[in-house]
């Protein structure tokens, strides 16, 4: 019953469907993969970079440490001392946090693309209903938040306790070394511990991607009905049909393009209009109307029939006789027999000539008053 009234989504989303969701900016996004892809390049950045790193801010320590008479005579120096100290720290880290945002920027466009949909930053006053904010703070989505949450912080702060554990003597006697040494054992530490912290990221992060994707994919989920309703709409959109019967003419034009080889005679307009026939004179039938066209793909016929040889026989009254009268794979109508006789005759007497020097007449067959017809399509006795 609950299938038959569509209540039930139980369908995979449709292309249509991915395609309104993304461009609504609904994709699957883990807020849990920009930080583990952070803490990874930040690890490689520290274990490559960091000696030099830590050297360069130890230097800077040690130099503003050092007691300067320049301040004890002119105090208003301080402010402008203070201001170079913090661009020259900045400066050092600087490469550091360029890095961090671009993986910040690809790292989040990562798992559904980049994607700019103006709908994102429009107000959404759906957001204001209590209701609706209640459904979010105790819904399923919520407690599937609040457990990847738990597990992050289990994870994150269980890495720390082990770290500073392991590392609690070297704590302790920090304070009491040298400035230099001091700097080398924590970023010692320092490295160590992003190590482990960029493995527990990554953990949660392969955890929270597949998640963000099955929830995206059940949000998006459709009954039968709304499948059912799509593919009515689909069909009935003008620019679908015009796409599927452009297709479709494209597919047949192919198809009756590669008949066109095996015809005996390319009767033409001999511009507008162009006709194939193909006859067996050892059947009983009549000749069939294998290919046929008008302006550009006329000219794709004689094309055609130029290239495998295929003779081209102008008859304007014919050609625009057989066009309107015959469909495509039909026999020739009777009343045209007797002309389109006539030039399987010539076709079939040139063949038999060739080489010997004889001198077939070009014959002008003769069509009946009921078979001409203008370029438009009309009857010109009328």
């Amino acid at each position: 019953m609950s299938e038959e009234s569509g209540q039930d989504k139980t369908e995979e989303p449709t292309a249509q469907r991915l395609k309104k969701a993304r461009e609504d900016g609904q994709i699957a996004r883990s807020q849990e993969l920009a930080p583990a892809a952070m803490m990874v390049i930040a690890t490689l950045f520290f274990s490559m970079m960091g000696q030099y790193l830590f050297t360069r801010m130890s230097d800077l320590f040690k130099h503003q440490l050092q007691f300067d008479r320049r301040i004890t005579d002119k105090p208003e120096l301080l402010p402008a001392i203070f201001g170079s100290s913090v661009v020259d720290g900045f400066l050092i880290v600087l490469p550091l946090l360029a890095i961090l945002y671009v993986i910040a920027v690809l790292s989040t466009t990562l798992a559904g693309g980049f994607i700019f949909s103006p709908k994102m930053i429009m107000p959404k006053f759906s957001k204001l209903n209590p209701m609706t904010g209640l459904a979010r703070m105790f819904g399923p989505e919520a407690f599937i938040n609040l457990g990847k949450s738990l597990l992050k912080f289990l994870v994150v702060g269980a890495i720390l306790l082990v770290s500073v554990m392991n590392n609690l003597q070297d704590l302790t006697h920090i304070s009491q070394m040298d400035l230099n040494p001091a700097v080398k054992v924590a970023g010692t530490i320092i490295v160590d511990s992003c190590f482990w912290l960029s493995l527990g990221l990554v953990l949660v992060a392969l955890v929270d991607v597949p998640l963000q994707r099955h929830q995206l994919n059940k949000k998006l989920k459709m009954t039968k009905q709304e499948v059912r309703d799509e593919m009515k709409n689909s069909e009935g959109n003008p620019e679908v049909k015009g796409q599927i019967r452009r297709r479709q003419r494209e597919i047949l034009n192919n198809k009756m393009m590669g008949k066109v080889k095996d015809a005996d005679v390319v009767i033409t307009n001999p511009t507008h209009f162009a006709v194939a026939l193909s006859y067996d004179p050892m059947g009983d039938g009549a000749p069939l109307l294998i290919a046929k066209g008008e302006d550009g793909l006329a000219a794709r016929i004689r094309e055609e029939a130029k290239e495998h040889n295929v003779y081209i026989f102008e008859a304007p009254l014919l050609a625009r006789a057989l066009y309107f009268t015959t469909k495509l794979d039909h026999p020739i109508p009777e009343a045209l027999y007797h002309a389109v006789a006539q030039v399987i005759a010539y076709v079939f007497s040139l063949n038999q000539s060739y080489g010997r020097g004889q001198e077939v007449v070009k014959p002008s067959p003769s069509i009946p008053d009921e078979m001409k017809f203008d370029s438009n399509g009309a009857l010109m006795n009328s």
